[in-house]
C-alpha cells in the first residue's frame, strides 16, 4: 500500500472515526436527557453523514480504486480542515 494511502488510512480509523463516534455519543445523550437544541440536530445529522463519507474513503482504499494523487488530496484537505477548525 503507497504510502499516502496509508496515512489517509490511518488518519481516517484512528483519529477521525473514533472522534466523530465520541461526538455523536454525546449528542445522543443529549437527546435522551431532553437537552438538546435544533443545533445539536443539525450536528447529528451532519455527524452522521461525515461518518458515511469516513467510511466511503476506506472502502476506496481497500479496494484501491484511486491514484495516489487522489489519496494526497483527500489527506491534504482533511488535515486543512483539521487546522482550520483547531484555529476558531
Amino acid at each position: 500500500m503507497a504510502q499516502m494511502k496509508e496515512k489517509l488510512k490511518e488518519l481516517v480509523e484512528t483519529t477521525l472515526i473514533p472522534e466523530v463516534e465520541v461526538y455523536m455519543e454525546e449528542l445522543h445523550e443529549l437527546l435522551e436527557r431532553d437537552e438538546h437544541t435544533a443545533d445539536d440536530l443539525d450536528a447529528i445529522k451532519d455527524m452522521e453523514s461525515f461518518l458515511v463519507e469516513l467510511q466511503n474513503i476506506l472502502a476506496v482504499i481497500e479496494e484501491d480504486s484511486m491514484p495516489e494523487e487522489e489519496y494526497e488530496r483527500i489527506y491534504n484537505k482533511i488535515m486543512e480542515n483539521i487546522e482550520a477548525h483547531h484555529d476558531h
